[in-house]
């Protein structure tokens, strides 16, 4: 899921921190691309928990991995 169109609010490596989460718990949950309502309920997510302060890329993925203690 493309996050380009948050260009004008987040920087280019905040939007490069949020797309590689995106795509880490995409693979973790299986989400396909086919998966369009779930797939943009998990991007709301991510950028809900990024904007709440979870700015770290662990810790973005950390807070919403299932997996939460091993990384991806």
């Amino acid at each position: 899921m493309p996050f380009a169109k948050y260009s004008s609010i987040f920087t280019p490596a905040d939007l490069e921190i949020i797309q590689r989460v995106f795509d880490q718990l995409c693979i973790e949950r299986r989400l396909a691309l086919k998966d369009g309502d779930q797939r943009k309920m998990l991007a709301a997510e991510v950028m809900e928990a990024f904007e709440n302060g979870f700015t770290d890329e662990t810790a973005l993925w950390q807070s919403l991995s299932k997996r939460r203690t091993a990384r991806a």
